[in-house]
């Protein structure tokens, strides 16, 4: 996965086969781009403009203060709304339906998705490794000798699942970690990625339709966490010949990486969006300023397009 020092950078010029593009470099697999905890403001720091080397550290510290307080906390509400027996070949299993809904306000963006019991006991492995002190009062439903299909036990584990998620949620450093982010985003998005890798460009932008704003929602306190899956959300628009709604999603990924000319992502979203700009009969020439200025600053820009970054996110 992408580190938080370098979060992300794709452009455009013509469209390329989701699996076979090459340039005649050799591309680093990538992922989303989640920070370490405690790791937010020395990497706003790096991503800022020319690096603010003229300010001072009170300016500085001021700056990104203002810049952070642009994104309120979201509170979100986690149900299991139903449940579902699912049998294979050899085994038979629970998918429990989480349904996530944004606190305070009508929420016309409520997440749907489904996770098996073991799903949510990896979580809790990983969570436990990362966090343990921090959740001595978070108890996790353990798993039955007998009787894990009956209907006592699936109603039961419906209500012990929601607390749980709500409990975690509870834990400020849970709740912003990339284990819970993934846990509640990443088999979508990877789903998402893996249909714009093969072409399929409206079923990946189904699968982002459902699980972007869930992933905004979730990453809110690192704004650029989301610029991978809103760049392909502009790539699967613009190849459905939906010009208007791919610039729309691309001036949202901007914003989410206000003052990150370092980002990965940040050059070659200007030069999609100075391309959806001109066909659209929009101000091209600031975003073409802007993106000159980015080459400039960055002499080692390696001319990346924007569908090439993203066909490479979520690989592993």
């Amino acid at each position: 996965m992408a580190s938080p020092e370098h979060p992300g950078s794709p452009g455009w010029t013509e469209p390329i086969a989701p699996c076979t593009a090459r340039t005649g470099q050799e591309f680093p697999a990538l992922g989303p781009d989640l920070p370490c905890p405690g790791l937010e403001e020395h990497s706003d720091a790096e991503d800022s403009p020319s690096l603010n080397s003229s300010m001072t550290t009170r300016e500085l510290q001021e700056r990104w203060r203002k810049e952070k307080s642009r994104w309120k906390p979201v509170k979100l509400l986690f149900e299991i709304a139903s449940a579902r027996i699912e049998e294979k070949r050899v085994s038979k299993f629970v998918m429990y339906q989480i349904v996530v809904v944004q606190t305070g306000s009508f929420d016309s963006n409520k997440a749907v998705l489904e996770r098996r019991y073991s799903d949510f006991e990896k979580l809790h492995k990983a969570l436990l490794k990362r966090f343990g002190a921090e959740l001595e009062d978070v108890a996790f439903p353990r798993k039955r000798l007998t009787g894990n299909l009956s209907a006592e036990t699936i109603s039961e584990r419906r209500e012990a699942l929601r607390d749980y998620l709500r409990l975690l949620y509870g834990v400020r450093a849970v709740r912003r970690s990339r284990e819970l982010t993934d846990f509640l985003t990443r088999p979508e998005l990877r789903e998402a990625f893996g249909c714009l890798r093969a072409g399929q460009y409206a079923r990946a932008l189904d699968v982002l339709g459902r699980v972007l704003p869930l992933h905004e929602k979730l990453t809110a306190h690192w704004p650029p966490a989301a610029v991978p899956a809103l760049c392909a959300l502009l790539v699967c628009l613009r190849d459905l010949e939906r010009p208007a709604d791919a610039f729309a999603a691309g001036e949202r990924a901007l914003r989410r990486l206000h003052a990150r000319q370092a980002h990965r992502y940040y050059a070659p979203l200007l030069d999609a969006m100075v391309r959806l700009a001109y066909a659209l009969g929009k101000d091209f020439v600031s975003l073409q300023a802007r993106l000159e200025e980015s080459q400039l600053r960055r002499s080692t820009h390696r001319g990346f397009t924007l569908k090439e970054l993203a066909v490479r996110e979520y690989l592993s």
